[in-house]
């Protein structure tokens, strides 16, 4: 499998390209992508968490000890436990949620999957969701996964990200355009 140089060079890159090597000699991609899905959401909610994985002051066995009891409480697999491990040794728990997103490219891009970011000023209906995944799919060529956010200062419109490519039709762009235009 090819990863990207990009994932390569990067230090969360690296550790998330060992796991997932790890992973797929376990045949445990799956659930491992589930664990840090679940990890991800947990880091997200509990600013507790956050400031046990990014504080210098504590120690490598208290780090190691406060992700081994999330990891217990989140029943998170023997593989990601271990990691977290890893990476609570390695003083690189503060770089966790980039390796979370390169895990998740790096998956993507072995199930031949591609991940767009869409913007847009209010929620999307599920018909709506299926409708831009198709027409995304067949402009990619292979399989879409849409992660979605709600940004109201964009007005109207979207904003679609794949990887280095961008897709700006949101109402805000517009009307800059149209101011930089008049200004002219």
């Amino acid at each position: 499998m090819e990863i990207s140089a990009g994932i390569q060079a990067s230090l969360a890159g690296r550790y998330a390209s060992a796991l997932f090597d790890l992973a797929s000699e376990a045949g445990t991609v799956t659930a491992v992508e589930s664990d840090l899905d679940t990890l991800a959401a947990a880091l997200a909610e509990s600013a507790d968490l956050r400031a046990a994985t990014t504080n210098p002051q504590l120690s490598r066995a208290a780090q190691g000890a406060a992700v081994g009891a999330v990891a217990k409480t989140l029943k998170l697999s023997e593989l990601t436990t271990r990691f977290l491990g890893v990476l609570a040794n390695n003083r690189r728990l503060g770089d966790l949620p980039g390796m979370i997103r390169a895990f998740r490219a790096i998956a993507a891009a072995q199930r031949g999957e591609v991940t767009a970011e869409v913007s847009s000023a209010r929620a999307l209906t599920d018909g709506q969701l299926e409708t831009l995944k198709a027409k995304l799919t067949a402009r990619e060529g292979r399989t879409v996964k849409i992660s979605t956010t709600v940004d109201p200062d964009l007005l109207g419109g979207l904003v679609v990200t794949i990887g280095s490519k961008r897709i700006d039709g949101s109402i805000r762009t517009r009307l800059n355009s149209l101011a930089h235009a008049m200004k002219g």
